[in-house]
């Protein structure tokens, strides 16, 4: 027989310096110039702040971080020499003035592609993956489809304007998610200056676009762009109190201002709540047929989600538990599960499990134990 037991998580009183903050979403702020927008908190892919996310445009270089993800999933070696393809030559827009028969590395290409906007890096990299661009853009669209950017259509590695060559806000947001996951990634688009060879016993030197690393507190990138057809665009990160927020603005006049603002509003807004705790006990569960009265079950996963202090008065946690178990139980059995939801919508559920093996004290099931171990 089984029970359930909702349980109300009440929220705990906060310091009076901190005052209380209504909830962001796109209907109550639109004080950006971005025709189009989002910020989501990276850990729990909560959206926090949107805009005509899911509105298919042209962004510009912030396609480089789509390429950065397929060189990610189909480069093994970041040291691995690439020789300079003719075809990464002379690139339109910015260039490192690459040149043919050149050697860098994967990773000094991704500096050169990442930190100043190279579309000759771009290419190169592009052309050390695949046969050609072509073949190149659509492993970029397969590759983005994969992490849940379903809107995207990819035509180069660069984002130099091309018909059909169109993202979204939303989809920027997921890809840049996915990189996240390397840890090369955020090695390099958190770098301010570097420098890397340049074929002449010589260096070129390299300094990060992104003014968002020298003035936004918990900067970790990414990536600037801009073109007549997509406008002035940026997606930026910052990481604050268990908190990692990846904000997009496509076509913004003002991107630094405007991200720098939203991402800001976001953090005073929104704290990362710990509403269930990994490996987490539960109560003890009656058990009959054993010299054991009881056993204790948990869950396994943790989880934590983006709030705001409103929202936390209006979470609520149902367990539903079986009343009494009967032996012999063992160990990690499944004897319930764990829900937990944010006013009606459901967030997170999670199987409860038994603590150990509970042993039954009926002859005829001792028979059967010893025969089974023998």
């Amino acid at each position: 027989m089984k029970s359930k037991v909702i349980l109300v998580v009440l929220c705990a009183i906060f310091c009076l310096a901190f005052l209380f903050s209504p909830r962001i979403n796109s209907e109550t702020y639109a004080d950006t110039s971005a025709q189009a927008m989002v910020v989501i908190e990276a850990n729990s892919n909560r959206v926090l702040m949107s805009k005509n996310e899911n509105i298919k445009r042209a962004n510009a270089s912030t396609t480089k971080i789509a390429t950065f993800l397929t060189v990610l999933k189909h480069c093994k070696n970041f040291d691995e020499i690439v020789e300079i393809d003719d075809r990464a030559i002379g690139i339109e827009g910015t260039s490192i003035y690459l040149r043919k028969g050149e050697k860098l590395t994967v990773k000094e290409l991704l500096y050169g592609m990442m930190l100043v906007s190279g579309n000759d890096a771009a290419t190169a990299l592009a052309l050390h993956i695949s046969d050609s661009v072509d073949d190149f853009a659509r492993l970029m669209t397969k590759e983005a489809h994969a992490c849940g950017a379903l809107n995207s259509t990819f035509k180069n590695p660069h984002g130099l304007d091309q018909d059909g060559h169109q993202t979204t806000a939303y989809d920027l947001a997921q890809i840049t998610r996915e990189c996240y996951k390397y840890p090369i990634f955020e090695e390099i688009v958190t770098t301010q200056n570097v420098k890397i060879p340049n074929g002449d016993n010589g260096y070129r030197y390299l300094k990060n676009k992104n003014k968002l690393l020298w003035s936004l507190d918990g900067c970790v990138g990414v990536k600037t762009g801009f073109t007549n057809d997509a406008g002035r665009c940026l997606v930026s990160s910052a990481r604050r109190n268990n908190m990692h927020l990846i904000c997009v603005v496509l076509s913004c006049g003002p991107m630094f201002e405007d991200s720098a603002y939203m991402i800001e509003q976001c953090f005073s807004n929104y704290s990362m709540s710990n509403i269930l705790p990994p490996y987490n006990y539960i109560k003890s569960i009656p058990v009959s047929n054993s010299e054991k009265t009881s056993v204790k079950v948990y869950t396994q996963r943790g989880f934590m989600y983006p709030l705001t202090k409103e929202e936390e008065q209006n979470i609520k946690i149902e367990i539903d538990a079986q009343d009494v178990l009967v032996a012999p139980v063992e160990k990690e059995q499944i004897v319930g599960e764990i829900k937990i939801y944010l006013d009606n919508h459901l967030l997170f559920s999670e199987k409860i499990y038994t603590m150990e093996d509970v042993k039954s004290n009926r002859i005829l099931d001792e028979v059967k134990r010893i025969i089974e171990n023998w």
